[in-house]
């Protein structure tokens, strides 16, 4: 049976992405399988898995906001910026205000700079930057423009001379939140890394609909994967729709473009649109190249 539809997983700390990748293709006895972004091995929470030719849309999965609840600890860094790293400096914390954090989390709301730590896997002169810190090496890293939607403080607690401070953040594709919480740190005055951190969103799959990997073992034994799939169409609910006649699907299975009825305002121009026929069927997404004239951009014929 051929599988079509994306499954929100939920992650348990202790596993890459990849090995959750490689479990859903044995479990589906899918070949196509794939994240929608990459969790560290440390961090749990959702990871929404697509399957079949649903991994045609991972792309767009991925490009969404994503929430987490974490936690950072001040008055240490280590070298990996999170707690599975070797302390590099300590230093007491004084006593802090709360309205003090809030305000500096302030600061960072909206479009800012970030240095990609050494331990993540951007490129740098041909190699992922984690090879280089194997090495013992720290190379220039450019920095990177992110946006952080939303950042509030859930709690403070003070831990002998350290300070435990938890948060929620909605941010952009390619945030580093463990870089977040040094960069929050140093404004407050004091080295800090990333104690905890859970995914608890990635678009439109939250944490208390993921499915954990036991439940995915008892849904594959039973073959209930309808369960647990959800249709490409549902998870890509954000974008705007467009209806087609039964009689232009076969037009549209060949990329044709599609000419609208009534134009749209230039201000839609290279959205994208989910086209459905007018019994319902989910089959392509297309980019609006003129007010009046949308083309083709992936076509799901067996959809």
């Amino acid at each position: 049976m051929t599988l079509f539809g994306v499954i929100p997983v939920r992650k348990p700390a202790g596993l890459t992405s990849h090995d959750v990748v490689v479990k859903l293709r044995r479990l589906t006895g899918q070949r196509r399988v794939g994240h929608t972004g990459t969790l560290d091995p440390a961090v749990e929470g959702v990871l929404p898995i697509c399957v079949g030719q649903a991994t045609r849309i991972a792309e767009y999965i991925q490009d969404l906001p994503k929430r987490y609840a974490g936690s950072m600890l001040l008055g240490v860094s280590t070298d990996t910026q999170d707690q599975t790293g070797e302390i590099l400096r300590e230093m007491p914390v004084a006593e802090l205000d709360s309205s003090r954090v809030d305000e500096v989390f302030q600061r960072f709301l909206g479009e800012i700079e970030q240095v990609p730590p050494m331990v993540s896997a951007v490129r740098v002169g041909g190699r992922r930057l984690y090879e280089w810190a194997r090495e013992g090496k720290e190379v220039p890293r450019k920095p990177r423009r992110v946006r952080i939607y939303e950042l509030r403080r859930t709690g403070m607690e003070r831990e002998g001379d350290r300070v435990r401070i938890d948060f929620e953040v909605l941010c952009s594709k390619g945030t580093y939140v463990r870089t977040l919480c040094v960069d929050i740190g140093e404004s407050l005055g004091y080295p800090a890394h990333m104690s905890r951190l859970v995914r608890v969103q990635s678009g439109p799959f939250f944490l208390q609909d993921a499915v954990t990997l036991e439940e995915l073992d008892e849904v594959a034994r039973h073959g209930n994967w309808e369960q647990v799939l959800i249709s490409p169409d549902a998870a890509l609910g954000h974008l705007p729709g467009l209806v087609v006649s039964a009689s232009l699907q076969q037009g549209v299975w060949n990329g044709m473009s599609l000419r609208l009825e009534k134009p749209l305002d230039t201000q839609a121009v290279g959205r994208l649109f989910r086209v459905y026929t007018d019994e319902g069927a989910f089959c392509a997404l297309y980019r609006l190249s003129a007010p009046d004239i949308a083309r083709p951009e992936k076509v799901f014929r067996n959809g």
